[in-house]
């Protein structure tokens, strides 16, 4: 009797130490803040004023380019993006689709972003791709929404 309470607690112990490991859901911005490969677009996102709208109800699905997709982009055009924040805004938003779009559910398609032009997504086999960007760590969740982290930064085109 006291082996079996005992291999019980046990267990139930384990359980308890299992559930404390996995965290919880959060929204697309927080997730992102959390993450340390998307800590540039993390701090564009607040720059450019968006952090409430990703931590709204959504849902968004968000093509995160990674630190190292930031470092690619000259350091020319990250300065002009400093300075118009309209510009970082529309970039920003040029990453973002309405809805919940996880990467087995992706078609070839040219669905609109958040910032109102289309966006070519592509899937060949378990490749998912955005423009010329490829997905390298797809359907990390949220509580609004999903986000996928991309290889590259996408450049909206001029309105």
């Amino acid at each position: 009797m006291f082996t079996r309470r005992v291999i019980s607690l046990s267990l139930v112990a384990l359980a308890l130490a299992g559930c404390a490991t996995v965290p919880s859901p959060v929204s697309v911005a927080d997730s992102i803040s959390k993450n340390p490969s998307l800590s540039t677009l993390s701090g564009l996102i607040s720059q450019a004023g968006l952090t409430a709208t990703l931590q709204s109800t959504g849902p968004f699905t968000v093509f995160a380019p990674s630190n190292d997709a930031f470092k690619a982009v000259p350091a020319k055009t990250m300065d002009d993006l400093a300075k118009h924040p309209d510009k970082l805004k529309d970039l920003l938003t040029f990453h973002v689709l309405p809805g919940k779009l996880m990467a087995a559910e992706v078609k070839n398609s040219s669905p609109k972003t958040v910032n109102g032009a289309p966006v070519a997504v592509s899937k060949a086999g378990e490749f998912v791709t955005i423009e010329q960007a490829m997905v390298q760590t797809a359907d990390l969740p949220a509580t609004n929404g999903v986000i996928h982290i991309i290889d590259s930064v996408l450049i909206p085109p001029h309105k």
